[in-house]
């Protein structure tokens, strides 16, 4: 589900779930496992790495365990995704995305969960269609865009609801950097040593934390119903499998798991 592999003191975590890692409970709660382990400011680990196996980084939310599972998966499932972009962004370590392929949805706000986010050119595509499939943003996943984008650029992204190549990735500041495909892990690698190596561990901790201080304590004092009983509604009322099959078709959509 998640192989983490350690190389000169940088862990390269990759996901490796189903055809196109796709973000169900399991995966989400084994996330935040690993971010919470390599978090460690005693161990070995200066730095992380996250990227996908096969031809995607993570294609988002798996829609069908969502449509499945109804209320009580929902329930369970969405503080879990939450919880793993919180672990994420706020790992005390420099974190880069190596972003091998579609990053789509919940696949894109893993990716500006991290610290610098590189992406391989190419046929891959990244964005945040959660509008379209008719259900509203996870309060801590519109924070993170937020963050990561500002606000102004943040709210169009999510509004139009696109999906974007590489090089549109890079002027919407999706991505930082879009490199050839063969080398993308190397270079990641290369950005997390560097920031790793170039500024004091205790420092880069500090600075992190607060950078975030104020949209902790926003998600902090944060409970969300209302997102609960959308998604659940979504997942009843068909809105959820009608994007699939206009987007997937059946077969497609099957594979998702």
């Amino acid at each position: 589900m998640i192989e983490v592999e350690v190389v000169d003191g940088v862990a390269v975590v990759r996901l490796a779930h189903g055809k196109v890692n796709a973000l169900d409970l399991e995966l989400c709660q084994a996330i935040e496992r690993a971010a919470r382990e390599l978090d460690d400011p005693r161990g070995p680990v200066r730095a992380v790495v996250v990227t996908g196996a096969g031809r995607a980084f993570s294609a988002g939310v798996d829609l069908r365990r969502v449509v499945e599972g109804g209320a009580l998966y929902v329930a369970e499932f969405l503080p879990a995704l939450g919880a793993a972009f919180r672990a994420v962004f706020d790992l005390g370590k420099p974190v880069v995305a190596a972003v091998n392929g579609h990053a789509i949805a919940g696949g894109c706000v893993l990716a500006a969960a991290c610290d610098h986010r590189v992406m391989a050119s190419g046929a891959g595509t990244i964005g945040v269609p959660e509008l379209k499939v008719g259900v509203p943003f996870p309060y801590a996943a519109l924070e993170i865009m937020r963050f990561t984008l500002g606000p102004v650029a943040a709210r169009r992204i999510i509004l139009d609801g696109a999906n974007h190549d590489p090089e549109s990735a890079l002027a919407l500041g999706l991505v930082d950097e879009v490199h050839d495909a063969d080398g993308l892990l190397e270079r990641a690698v290369a950005v997390a040593d560097r920031l790793a190596t170039g500024i004091p561990p205790d420092t880069f901790r500090y600075t992190k934390a607060q950078f975030r201080r104020e949209l902790n304590e926003r998600l902090d004092r944060v409970t969300e119903p209302t997102t609960v009983e959308l998604w659940t509604t979504a997942a009843a009322d068909g809105r959820i499998q009608a994007f699939m099959d206009r987007t997937m078709g059946t077969r497609a959509a099957s594979e998702r798991r």
